[in-house]
């Protein structure tokens, strides 16, 4: 009958270690049910807040504040902050005990897109409120990051000419088209574009030397440019001649 003592002195140590787990269990539960209970006190905006207007930010956070922690869903929080204005994305996660932390990733705009929307710098066509002054784009449905990305080429390449691009523009057929702030329409045709807007603008200096005034350049010959030039103008090409005549090839 020894045996029975040692059983003993082995499951009451197991009993008083299991109470004292779901004591702990039971605390934590009460715990977990205090701090879900708790209102939502700090809301902490980061990242590109800059890029937000103040009063939207403002009611976002407002709307987060005293609502019960454990009822926020950070799912639910961050698909609203991503339908704010100028919210590309965001990322939500908790403050214990009583915060939250989102954190705004913003659109960065490079153009304006048909009446009322804009074009991000990745290509992104999104709606905001803007008030400075930005490229238009016109372009097939669809086009925007093809413009952005060709943009960004083009841009850099026409700086010399003093005149910042005010439409870029880009046909059903894939020809692009560049009207500058001056008034300059640029027809730069298909395929690679590059060396028909290096050869213009090397040419320019030379063609405002001579007084040469155009509102018009079809960049789309093999060898050179055309000019519609002003009656009180002298005609100009590429250089001191004028570019041949033939059809231009579209490119």
């Amino acid at each position: 009958m020894t045996p029975a003592p040692r059983v003993r002195r082995r499951v009451l140590p197991a009993m008083a270690a299991a109470a004292v787990i779901g004591a702990l269990a039971a605390g934590g539960g009460y715990g977990y049910r205090v701090l879900a209970a708790r209102p939502i006190a700090h809301v902490e905006l980061a990242g590109d807040v800059a890029r937000i207007p103040p009063r939207d930010l403002d009611a976002f956070a407002r709307s987060l504040r005293g609502v019960a922690a454990g009822s926020v869903s950070l799912a639910a929080v961050r698909e609203a902050a991503r339908r704010m204005p100028w919210v590309r994305d965001a990322s939500v996660r908790r403050r214990f005990p009583d915060g939250l932390e989102v954190t705004f990733v913003a659109y960065q705009a490079l153009a304006r897109w048909g009446a009322s929307a804009l074009v991000s710098a990745q290509g992104e066509v999104f709606t905001a409120p803007y008030e400075g002054k930005l490229p238009r784009f016109q372009g097939p449905d669809g086009s925007a990051p093809t413009m952005a990305l060709e943009y960004s080429a083009i841009a850099p390449m026409l700086a010399p000419l003093a005149s910042p691009i005010a439409e870029l523009r880009l046909s059903a057929r894939g020809a692009w088209q560049v009207l500058l702030d001056s008034g300059l329409v640029l027809e730069l045709g298909r395929g690679d574009v590059a060396p028909r807007i290096q050869r213009f603008v090397a040419a320019w200096p030379g063609l405002a030397a001579r007084g040469v005034q155009t509102r018009h350049a079809d960049l789309r010959y093999a060898n050179g440019f055309a000019l519609r030039v002003a009656s009180n103008s002298p005609a100009a090409g590429e250089g001191p001649s004028k570019p041949r005549k033939p059809q231009p090839k579209k490119k």
